[in-house]
């Protein structure tokens, strides 16, 4: 350490990344402070308990098959609730259901008599998915397209597409033009098929807890960073409460507030999502489906949470979300209005406990994606976040997991 060095290095932002990146570092025994504007430490996986619900700000899920995931986080002290592995989907006046029959079986029959499984569809789709067998290293090695340019070109054409990939997608993905990255589209169908995603008992928010608990020193909240500044002898962190010099600096928040700060030349595009959280009487179908409008219409995707999670909801209550798209523009009345005609009941019972709008919910993964990206930018300055890789949770812990490796080989640790 220099001498007018106070620490080694400042981590700015306590979302998953930041915190990953802090973790690993204290671990190896360097000297690290970690900041966070806000009053909570989460970033955008963030928990509110309303009336006995617990609604997380925007619906997500966990994949307890993201690599990042099972390297870091207790999955078992999570106490996860798994969805079930298909999807409901809504056409005209019915709806179809189809599911994964390994994990899945009561869904085959239903699966078989959808009418969306066409061999020339599913030939399509399996040329389509065939790098996926190959693993992370053979999606990464195959060059990049659109997803819509992708599944064009492998002959993925109709219905299954139309009405099954793509409005299911467009939620993950915070993005229904197709402009979304082929080798992420191809690397989520991949973790979707090798994990159940599910929500811990006491919601998302239990992830970045547990995260946090793992820190020799707590991440130090409500301290908001204005600037970050190389000098010859380090970096110096400016806050409202004075300056910070250190070794090395992590900025570990998103694309906006890194390019705020200066450190990287501008922000990629961002997906926004709006969901609304909505508490029924106790009878909602508990099925633990995922379910997709099929007819495309605003909302992306609508779920009984409850269902699958139950201790999302107080006893004799449902939660049900809906989330579309940012632009979408709906009320909250015409939330309820398509909530009600995609499950086909009388919504005069619900009560709206919150609308969550969330503007940069995702940054957009266009390609050609690189799906490692540096995270030193230069005179002691590094850059983690999902914008630096997948926009995933496992994107996030991957980046923070890389810029803690190489922030300890540029100051020499072990």
């Amino acid at each position: 350490m220099t001498n007018r060095a106070d620490v080694d290095v400042v981590v700015v932002g306590a979302g998953l990344a930041g915190l990953a990146c802090t973790a690993l570092l204290q671990q190896r025994g360097i000297d690290t402070r970690l900041l966070e504007a806000s009053e909570v430490v989460g970033g955008r996986v963030r928990t509110d308990a309303v009336d006995g619900h617990l609604c997380d700000v925007g619906f997500q899920l966990l994949n307890p098959a993201y690599p990042a995931v099972q390297e870091m986080v207790d999955v078992d002290a999570l106490q996860l609730q798994p969805f079930a592995a298909g999807v409901r989907v809504r056409r005209g006046e019915g709806a179809v259901t189809l599911g994964d029959p390994r994990r899945e079986p009561r869904l085959l029959a239903s699966t078989l008599r959808s009418g969306l499984l066409r061999p020339k569809e599913l030939a399509g789709l399996a040329r389509w998915a065939a790098p996926i067998v190959g693993g992370d290293r053979a999606i990464s090695r195959r060059d990049d397209a659109t997803l819509a340019v992708s599944l064009d070109r492998a002959g993925v054409r109709g219905p299954l597409r139309e009405q099954v990939l793509e409005p299911f997608l467009a939620g993950v993905l915070a993005d229904d033009t197709g402009a979304t990255s082929a080798r992420y589209a191809r690397l989520l169908i991949r973790w979707f098929l090798l994990g159940t995603p599910a929500l811990p008992r006491d919601g998302m928010q239990a992830l970045p807890a547990q995260l946090a608990t793992s820190l020799t020193r707590p991440a130090e909240t409500g301290v908001r960073v204005t600037g970050v500044d190389r000098t010859p002898e380090g970096v110096t962190v400016r806050t409202a409460a004075g300056a910070i010099d250190a070794r090395a600096v992590v900025v570990a928040t998103d694309a906006d507030d890194a390019t705020r700060l200066g450190v990287v030349p501008g922000a990629p595009p961002t997906g926004g999502l709006v969901t609304w959280w909505f508490s029924t009487p106790a009878g909602m179908p508990q099925d633990r489906l995922l379910v997709v409008d099929g007819d495309r219409g605003p909302v992306v995707n609508t779920a009984v949470v409850s269902a699958a999670a139950p201790s999302y909801a107080p006893p004799g209550r449902d939660l049900v979300q809906v989330t579309t798209l940012a632009g979408a523009g709906l009320s909250d009345a015409a939330a309820l209005a398509e909530a009600g005609r995609l499950w086909r009941t009388d919504t005069a019972s619900w009560d709206l406990l919150v609308r969550h709008d969330v503007v940069r919910a995702l940054p957009r993964a266009v390609p050609p994606l690189d799906l490692r990206r540096p995270s030193d930018v230069g005179g002691g300055v590094f850059v983690c976040g999902d914008h630096r890789g997948t926009p995933s949770i496992q994107g996030a812990l991957s980046s923070g997991q890389r810029a803690a490796a190489d922030v300890a080989c540029a100051l020499g640790a072990r």
